[in-house]
């Protein structure tokens, strides 16, 4: 038997098995049918006669498991680490006997974890930078007019009617009305673009152009004539950089370009900031595990993969696709997917026995007033109530040890 795991055997007998029995037959009597009888109203002796006393075991051990489970908790000498596994050992009309497996906490022997020489970058932000900064957000503000006069430059949306003939012959899928083409999206084959730059509203053309000798087979390296009719031009204009745009920002205190770029810096600096203490604090969390000996359970492997896999499973539900489809997607297997989160799912269960390794050794605790600011900081953060958080979390018991574990977490940065 593996190291740390403890086989529990609990037997369920006697009134306890009888009960469970006769619930079991009051549910399965409703479903089966017998010549002579209402159904439902079929007397137990004749059904056992017809379908068996093992017809009712299944039903009679689902409703004493949990108590089998609570027996086998206070019996067990060591907490489980994952969700004990099941095993029915001997099944018969007078009793059931269950096998627990439980598969404790790894040992766990920490090696170094502090002064562990990783180095740390700086947060520096340079000119260039904050100039960028300022440019992608005049981009997100830029207003889009319509270009009454002019030609189409580069940047602007040119709206337009499209046919593509092939050989004298139309283009399958080759032809658009009212198309709203970005100059300089690479949307179309190369030369279609640079083609319709310099057009005026009203305008038609003929571009003659050759596909890419990359492209669809039946089409790579063809010649193809494009009429293109220009219906409309719009263009981005940028905001001017005046109180405003600050206040469109949310920087109602900033009242000029030099205060912004004040601003802007600030927030650069706080994401690098946030970005290199990510960084840092994965480095020594990495050389600490890599330290410390521990041996993972295959079992308490599997049970963090089908967890990673389940938090998976919700996100691609939010953005409307199910866990089948992106298995077809991306032609994975299930086996595929366990395989490749094996290495996550290592990883994660080390960095979770090593914090609780290091707050034991350095007798890291958590009072009840700590773990109620923390919970009213993280539920403002989320825009909800601490009451609606502690039961996101399960209870308050969970937000204590996430405490704790952001303790020992701020306890290994500030020493190495």
């Amino acid at each position: 038997m593996a190291k740390n795991t403890e086989k529990v055997t609990i037997k369920i007998e006697g009134e306890e098995w009888s009960k469970a029995l006769d619930k079991a037959f009051k549910k399965r009597v409703k479903e089966v049918h017998v010549d002579g009888f209402r159904k439902g109203s079929v007397p137990k002796d004749i059904y056992i006669k017809k379908f068996g006393i093992e017809s009712l075991f299944y039903e009679a051990m689902n409703a004493v498991a949990d108590d089998a489970y609570s027996k086998a908790m206070k019996k067990a000498k060591i907490t489980p680490a994952v969700e004990p596994s099941f095993d029915v050992k001997k099944v018969d009309e007078k009793s059931v006997e269950f096998e627990l497996t439980i598969i404790g906490k790894p040992d766990v022997k920490l090696g170094k974890y502090k002064d562990l020489k990783v180095k740390k970058e700086k947060a520096d932000v340079s000119k260039e930078e904050i100039e960028k900064e300022i440019s992608h957000l005049r981009e997100q503000f830029a207003e889009i007019r319509v270009k009454d006069e002019g030609k189409v430059e580069d940047g602007d949306t040119a709206v337009i009617d499209f046919l593509g003939t092939v050989d004298g012959k139309e283009l399958e899928g080759g032809k658009g009305e009212n198309f709203p083409l970005e100059i300089g999206s690479h949307t179309f084959i190369p030369g279609f673009e640079e083609g319709v730059v310099g057009m005026k509203v009203g305008e038609e053309k003929d571009l003659d152009l050759e596909f890419p000798k990359d492209y669809v087979k039946d089409l790579a390296g063809k010649k193809v004539k494009f009429h293109v009719t220009l219906h409309e031009i719009k263009t981005r204009v940028l905001p001017d950089i005046d109180e405003d745009f600050f206040k469109d920002l949310g920087y109602d205190k900033v009242t000029n370009a030099k205060e912004l770029e004040t601003e802007v810096e600030k927030v650069i600096k706080d994401r690098k900031t946030q970005e290199i203490d990510d960084r840092f604090l994965e480095e020594v969390l990495s050389k600490a595990s890599e330290n410390m000996e521990i041996e993972i359970p295959e079992e308490m492997l599997d049970d963090e993969v089908h967890r990673m896999m389940h938090q998976m499973e919700e996100q691609l539900k939010m953005q409307g696709i199910t866990m089948e489809q992106y298995m077809q997607f991306s032609k994975l297997s299930h086996e595929d997917m366990h395989k490749n989160m094996e290495p996550e799912a290592t990883k994660r269960i080390k960095y979770r026995y090593l914090l609780e390794a290091v707050a034991e050794a350095e007798k890291i605790e958590v009072t009840k007033e700590e773990a109620d600011k923390d919970a009213e900081e993280m539920a403002k953060n989320y825009g909800i109530t601490k009451e609606e958080l502690i039961k996101a979390y399960g209870s308050e018991e969970v937000i204590m040890y996430d405490s704790k574990m952001r303790k020992t977490l701020d306890f290994l940065k500030n020493n190495n």
